[in-house]
């Protein structure tokens, strides 16, 4: 699977919606879609590529709120976000 762009992440996301995944899954990305929305009003609108950039500021975000989550939680942000990490010219 190719993601080059916030346009199609956001497809992906929304994908997953569609198909039968398991909670944990559904859990982290609409989590993590949240950071990234809110990350990337900041570099530009829905078109542009995934950047170094954008997944460092989403990376602090997540990082930032922790607290919010219990520790099994917490593993399955981390787990799913380093996946995504990859779709990202870090």
């Amino acid at each position: 699977m190719s993601i080059q762009n916030l346009n199609a992440l956001y497809q992906h996301f929304d994908d997953l919606c569609l198909k039968e995944n398991n909670d944990d899954e559904l859990f982290a990305s609409s989590y993590i879609r949240g950071f990234i929305a809110l990350s990337a009003s900041q570099f530009g609108d829905e078109t542009q590529l995934l950047s170094a950039e954008l997944a460092n500021d989403i990376s602090k975000k997540i990082t930032a709120s922790r607290s919010e989550l219990t520790p099994q939680d917490q593993q399955i942000i981390s787990n799913y976000w380093a996946e995504l990490k990859t779709f990202f010219n870090t």
